[in-house]
Order: structure tokens, then sequence, then C-alpha cells
């Protein structure tokens, strides 16, 4: 699977600082140090439907993790898949009447669409769950062989208690985990398994649904946390440096994901950080597909309004912040926009060596883009107050909100 084109990112001059980010395993914060390549793995979109705020919202922030590390001097290895066959995929094919394929291959594309939109920086690697089958079933065989994995009417599930580390990134007690389980995919409630909280690795063909050849498991298709296990052990190995997505996903994927990890390869951590965004909400709920209370990137593009100004609103709010999408944030960003378009056409204006500083000190420091819109919001207001005599600043500010912001001016 391909992913969408790279914009370039313009070289600032020094170098930028290591990357301090809160880590959801620790609860605090955590200086990463990545050697020569940074390697993050992203979640992605289960593609039956178009990308929304939520969706954007998280990406955005893993693009600045990119940006804040080109900006060392450093290279990065971004991983990132697309679960492209799952329930909530063949529910909504099977509603609308459409071959579940063509479903995934649509949104897809779409999805790919926003993302050049957006100027998010691309994964070097693409991986569609299906393209990554060959490789999860030999996975699930050695859980199961070892002991770590159990049959169940044909399912295979992984056992939460071959993992000593288990409960370590989402840090929450029992009940929490069965209550979050029973909500995001899980079914604690299936009578004959060994804990309640143990997920399917293995899903046996059932009649109607789409399924692949499992060797000695049997056909059917792969559970959720797996695929992604099976994605980032293949392209970055263990003890990578972030895994990221949505702040949903720290419980149950990517708790689940570690003990796969873990009890895999007998090492530990799966990932040095775990990184997660907060959630955008509409009309006081989260925007959610089961919802349907979704802002579409895509639907705002066709209405002219500029990604540009998409990408300033995702930015005016912290990434770990829960955030309410209105038309008036929306406003703020195009205002803005306007401004800093309108300043960095003049020929001068007052230095920006500072300026630079400022954005990137404001990135390390747990990614807090609204800081760095401030300090463009106040070279701006310095030059329309003052003007200025530099002749390069212009380009610096131009250049400084591109490469690290993402924001073509």
């Amino acid at each position: 699977m391909h992913a969408w084109p790279a914009s370039e990112v313009p070289a600032l001059p020094g170098k930028g600082r290591d990357l301090r980010i809160h880590d959801t395993a620790t609860g605090g914060p955590v200086t990463l140090d990545p050697g020569p390549v940074a390697r993050i793995y992203v979640c992605g979109i289960t593609p039956y439907d178009a990308t929304h705020m939520g969706h954007a919202a998280t990406y955005n922030a893993f693009d600045l993790v990119q940006r804040v590390w080109l900006d060392t001097k450093r290279q990065v290895h971004y991983v990132q898949n697309v679960t492209d066959v799952d329930d909530p995929l063949l529910e909504r094919a099977n509603r609308d009447g459409q071959d579940w394929t063509e479903l995934a291959e649509r949104e897809t594309s779409l999805f790919r669409e926003d993302m050049t939109a957006l100027r998010m920086l691309p994964p070097q690697h693409y991986i569609g769950a299906v393209e990554a089958i060959p490789g999860i079933v030999p996975l699930v065989e050695r859980l199961r062989d070892a002991g770590a994995a159990y049959e169940l009417d044909g399912d295979i599930y992984f056992s939460v208690e071959s993992d000593p580390h288990f409960g370590e990134v989402s840090r929450l007690d029992a009940e929490a985990m069965r209550l979050l389980s029973a909500e995001r995919g899980g079914d604690p409630e299936r009578p004959g398994k060994k804990n309640p909280l143990d997920p399917m690795l293995w899903m046996a063909a059932r009649e109607g649904e789409p399924h692949w050849d499992g060797r000695s498991l049997g056909p059917g298709r792969p559970g959720w946390h797996i695929e992604c296990v099976a994605i980032a052990l293949d392209h970055l190995g263990m003890g990578f440096d972030v895994q990221g997505g949505g702040s949903d996903l720290a419980f149950p994927h990517h708790e689940m994901g570690a003990s796969h990890a873990h009890a895999l390869t007998g090492e530990h951590p799966y990932a040095k950080a775990y990184v997660h965004a907060g959630m955008v909400a509409l009309h006081g709920e989260k925007m959610s597909k089961s919802k349907g209370n979704l802002v579409f990137v895509s639907a705002l593009r066709r209405q002219g309004v500029d990604p540009a100004a998409i990408r300033l609103t995702l930015l005016a709010h912290h990434y770990r912040s829960d955030w309410e999408w209105t038309d008036a944030v929306l406003d703020e960003a195009v205002e803005r926009l306007a401004r800093w378009r309108a300043a960095v056409s003049r020929p001068d204006g007052p230095p920006a060596d500072a300026l630079v500083e400022e954005v990137r000190a404001a990135l390390a420091d747990d990614l807090d883009a609204p800081a760095a819109l401030r300090a463009v919001d106040r070279w701006v207001a310095l030059q329309e107050r003052a003007g200025g005599t530099d002749e390069g600043a212009p380009g610096v500010v131009s250049r400084t909100v591109d490469a690290l912001l993402g924001v073509a001016l």
C-alpha cells in the first residue's frame, strides 16, 4: 500500500532541541534521545468513513514529532497501518450494500488526499492489515505454541497473564480495563476465556465474512492488536522511540500490543514512550463515527476552507488536550492565517532569529504548538506596529512556520 506525497521541509539555521514529551506509561514527561534514526509507529485509520477532525488532530500531533526530530538533523523512520479489515468496516459495507474492499480503498484514498492537503509528512511504510496477514499468522502460531495463547471454539486468544508487564502502559485497574474493553471492541463477557480481558488474536472464519489461510490456525482473520504488532516489529523492531495514537488507544490497543510484543520477543519495552493525543468534540460530545457527530476535512475543503487554516485550528490546541470544534475556532484560524501571510509578504520586518528559537523551544516542550503560534503572533504584531529593517526576516519566519508547524505561507 502506498502513502501520500511528501511536502518539502525547509532546513533552518542551527539545530533543533531534543523533544521532551508526556509518556502515558510513566504518567510524566520523558526526554527522547533517539539515535541517528528516530523510530515512530502511529496507529492508522479503519477506513469506513472520511477523515474527521479527531483523526486530523492526532496525525497533526505526530507530524509535529517528526518535524522536531528532523530539525535535530535526524532521519525519521515512520510507520503507519491501515486497518482495512475489521468489524466496523464490514458492518458499514453491509449497511450500505457495497463491497468492503471498495469501501476501504475509497476511504483510504480520501484519507491520503486529506493528509496531502494538510501537509502531513507521510510514513515510510504504510501497511494495510490485509497485506500484513502473511506476517501475522506465524506470530499467532508462536504465541500459541509458547503457551501465551489458547483456542476457544476455533478462535485464538492471547493470555494477558503471560506478560508480567501487562497494565504498565495504561496504568488502569482491572475494573476500568474491563469496562473499556467492552466499549472498545473486546468481549470480556464471553464464556470460556481464561481472563475476561484476554484479546482475540485470530478470529475463525464466520459465514459471509472475509477470511484468509491461517495455516495451523485454520481459516480466519487477525485481531486488531496483533496487526499493529506484526507491522511494527517487522519495520521498526523492539524498543522503538514512540508509539502514538489517540488517547482512546491507550487501552486496550496499545496495552495489548505491548503485551503481545513482550511475549513474542522476551524483551521490554515495546516502545520507549507511549504518546497520546486528546479527543476533539462537537456539540459537547467526542467526535465519533458511531455517533455521527463529525466534521470532515474533505467537506471543509470542498467548502473552500484553506487547508492551512484547518491546520492552524488544530495547532491552536495543545495536542494532549480535549477540545471542541466550533465555527469560531476555525474563524480565528482563518484570520490568523491572513495576518501571517500578509506579514511575510512584506519586504522586511523585525529580526526573526529569536523567533526561530522560541518556536523550537515551544515544540520541544511537549509539543506546545499554542505557544509556538503565540510567538509568531508577537512577531507579526511587532511588524504591523513598527515595521522593521531586516529584509531576510519575513523569509525566515515563513520557512520556520513551514518547517516546524507544517503551514505554508
